[in-house]
């Protein structure tokens, strides 16, 4: 998941990218309305936490410049108002959500999850494909309800192919996804990670679930009929396997 933070207090947004990192999420900051409005239009955000706040504008009229150049994007606006005006200026806006600061890290990050399940389309924090299950606030894949151990990178690729089933992604959304521009590698590292994922799916018994569209990218499908999961379990098997190679 890729956030967009405009927080204009330094202090504020290192301590705001380390909860939003510790959670698995990727973060691009800025503390400028303007710059903010620009790195929406050429960048895909999952949410924008934004405070009310702005050297350059209002946070409330950031977000009323948001949705009047149809972006999107789900938009919680970080308050030191205690004044209702305040809170339903930024709702009237076209906020999803108004936290006040100080706020507790742990209710921010359910708020966050929250309002990334309804953009989603999603109410519960379960998506279930086939016999997959990914839960998107504590990032935990099962298969038959047995554990399936990812890298962070490896989640970060099936949580968006889960998100959008049925979509053709390109090798370049993917590397948009996991690194935001900074420092890309080779696109056809994004071929070595969809194939250590199939072989960990595929060895917990949860079929071909990642299909190839020659020339365009992966997509996930949920027809993929599930295989009989090993007798060992399949943390055992990946270590063999490493100690074969």
């Amino acid at each position: 998941m890729r956030v967009l933070l405009v927080e204009g207090n330094v202090a504020a947004a290192q301590g705001l990218t380390r909860i939003l990192q510790n959670a698995g999420f990727m973060v691009d900051h800025t503390d400028l309305g303007e710059e903010a409005l620009e790195m929406l239009r050429h960048y895909d955000y999952d949410v924008a936490l934004l405070d009310l706040v702005l050297p350059d504008m209002d946070g409330a009229d950031l977000v009323r410049r948001m949705r009047h150049a149809r972006h999107p994007v789900p938009a919680i606006v970080l308050s030191d108002a205690t004044q209702a005006a305040a809170r339903i200026r930024a709702f009237s806006a076209g906020a999803d959500d108004v936290v006040s600061k100080p706020f507790d890290p742990t209710e921010l990050m359910a708020r966050v999850h929250a309002i990334l399940r309804r953009s989603k389309g999603y109410a519960a924090p379960v998506v279930q494909v086939s016999n997959l299950q990914l839960n998107l606030d504590s990032r935990e894949v099962t298969v038959d309800s047995r554990t399936v151990h990812l890298t962070g990178k490896e989640y970060s690729i099936l949580e968006l192919l889960v998100l959008r089933k049925g979509i053709v992604l390109t090798k370049d959304a993917f590397l948009n996804h996991l690194y935001g521009g900074m420092d890309e590698p080779e696109m056809k590292i994004i071929d070595v990670f969809i194939c250590k994922l199939r072989k960990k799916l595929q060895l917990a018994g949860a079929g071909n679930l990642i299909g190839t569209i020659w020339g365009r990218g992966y997509m996930l499908r949920d027809d993929a009929v599930p295989t009989a999961a090993p007798a060992r379990p399949v943390a055992e098997i990946e270590r063999s396997m490493l100690s074969v190679a």
